[in-house]
């Protein structure tokens, strides 16, 4: 595992050498579903590791007016300045865990995956401090191990031990939908933060 796997500079590299083997060019299938389903475009939307954003960019289109993006690699959030430079949405550079802000959902799209397992717990308090009361944290798991990393992978039962503590699990099951190349490999999962 790189050492510089939370730097700045890390990400910079990755994406400056075009080396995003998770970039799908479209917003995942599973995560598109469930776009299509919510009514409210007032929410107000998080979406840590944002990467090239193909969700903030559908959410857009579809008039959703309250997006948050956050990436830790500067030089991304500048292309994606240029990328969405007149929509009303906003960006950041910077290390989620020292965000501030509250959100009705958060969208967990291979953010999770991308940091170092030992960040797991504190990935979840962040998470429950960032959502409102009866806010969720909605989105992709991997349901396979890798090697080495990043990605490092998960399963079931370590998902359900890491989350149940702190939300009320909504779903946590294997996609029907996803793009070939994860098909079978990936769970969707709802974790709605306790209302009171």
């Amino acid at each position: 595992m790189p050492s510089n796997i939370f730097s700045t500079s890390y990400w910079d590299d990755r994406y400056r050498q075009n080396d995003t083997a998770w970039d799908m060019g479209q917003v995942s299938p599973p995560l598109l579903a469930y776009f299509e389903q919510l009514k409210d475009k007032s929410i107000s939307i998080l979406i840590p590791g944002c990467g090239n954003s193909y969700e903030a960019a559908w959410l857009l289109q579809q008039g959703f007016s309250s997006i948050t993006l956050i990436d830790i690699s500067a030089l991304l959030v500048d292309k994606l300045r240029e990328k969405f430079a007149s929509a009303p949405l906003h960006l950041i550079a910077g290390d989620f865990f020292t965000h501030t802000g509250q959100y009705d959902l958060i969208i967990e799209q291979t953010f999770f995956c991308a940091l170092d397992p030992s960040l797991r717990k504190d990935y979840v308090e962040k998470m429950v401090e960032l959502l409102k009361p009866g806010g969720k944290l909605t989105g992709l798991l991997f349901d396979r191990e890798f090697t080495g990393g990043p990605p490092f992978g998960g399963n079931a039962k370590e998902y359900k031990l890491l989350f149940e503590k702190r939300f009320s699990i909504r779903s946590l099951a294997p996609c029907y939908n996803s793009i070939g190349p994860r098909a079978g490999t990936e769970f969707f999962f709802i974790a709605e933060k306790p209302k009171l």
